[in-house]
């Protein structure tokens, strides 16, 4: 199948229609939009890292690339330094191309983007050239799954492996916790394309690591047992095991108080337990669950710029 273009998919980072939100802010010229970036590609982090599902970190960890800036905007994001916030370093991208083949050089199993949405249309580019030059391990597109379809096609043959969250059924939450009414709809066609992009899951045979697929994540919140009994049943119904499932309770309450007092506290163990059995009756057989007190620092990384420079510009 033919990969379209920008201009033949209509996306466009001046009047930037790249996401959902469609701010048509003139993000080109150094404006920046919704997710607080212009077009200059800013990371925060680019390291192994060991804490995703065990089909994508493995042995010797994922290739993470954390991107500043987000368009979902959740109120109450673990990575608020970097997705609400200016800290980060600037690079073109071709030192990102060669940040891939260094994570690579490292042991990385694959090469994940996280939180990417906003840079797509660069991103694109970039996995385009980083492929001719020989980039051979997965792609993971790791992203709040608030997307659009015609932004999503840019990465047909790209991305082998999608990451997303499926966050909302709950309309009203949406609204209240990420300024996303539409959030379920809008997920439910960004899941479609990515499922239709890669086909069911495929492990590798000999290390059981996930080669070509999607792994959609669902992080309870407090409360929040009726919004995840009611994403589950949609995944469970909608893609019966050609996807794999990911229950999360690793919820963090940011250090400042929230508008909304149940964001003020852990999920319980009961909550958490609740959804699970759930997922057992609904008879979901491809499941990762979090076991004992996952709510900690060591899966929230720093962004100080690590692995962002080059050796010559560190000096």
């Amino acid at each position: 199948m033919k990969r379209l273009s920008m201009d033949e998919m209509n996306i466009s980072m001046g009047n930037c229609n790249v996401c959902p939100r469609r701010c048509m802010v003139n993000r080109s010229n150094g404006a920046v939009g919704v997710c607080r970036q212009s077009t200059t590609l800013r990371i925060g982090r680019a390291a192994l890292h060991p804490w995703e599902e065990p089909c994508i970190s493995g042995k010797n960890g994922s290739g993470t690339v954390f991107f500043c800036g987000c368009n979902l905007g959740c109120i109450f994001c673990q990575n608020e330094e970097i997705s609400h916030g200016t800290a980060g370093v600037e690079i073109e991208p071709q030192r990102l191309v060669e940040i891939f083949f260094e994570l690579k050089e490292q042991g990385a199993h694959n090469i994940n983007l996280v939180t990417p949405t906003h840079y797509t249309p660069i991103l694109a580019e970039v996995l385009k050239s980083a492929k001719n030059d020989g980039l051979d391990i997965p792609v993971v597109y790791n992203t709040s799954g608030y997307e659009s379809v015609e932004t999503l096609a840019l990465l047909e043959g790209l991305v082998d492996i999608y990451l997303p969250d499926f966050k909302y059924m709950d309309a009203k939450k949406a609204l209240q916790y990420s300024n996303a009414e539409d959030y379920p709809e809008i997920a439910e066609k960004a899941l479609a394309e990515m499922v239709r992009q890669t086909g069911p899951v495929e492990l590798d045979a000999d290390t059981g690591l996930m080669k070509k697929g999607v792994l959609v994540r669902h992080l309870l919140l407090p409360l929040g047992v009726g919004n995840g009994k009611a994403v589950l049943n949609y995944l469970k119904t909608t893609y019966g095991n050609d996807i794999y499932v990911s229950i999360m309770n690793q919820y963090t309450p940011p250090k400042s108080l929230l508008p909304h007092a149940e964001l003020n506290r852990s999920v319980t163990k009961r909550e958490y337990e609740t959804l699970v059995q759930y997922a057992i009756d609904l008879g979901m057989d491809n499941v990762f669950i979090q076991e004992g007190k996952t709510a900690k620092e060591s899966f929230i990384p720093s962004f100080r710029g690590e692995g962002c420079l080059s050796e010559t510009a560190a000096d």
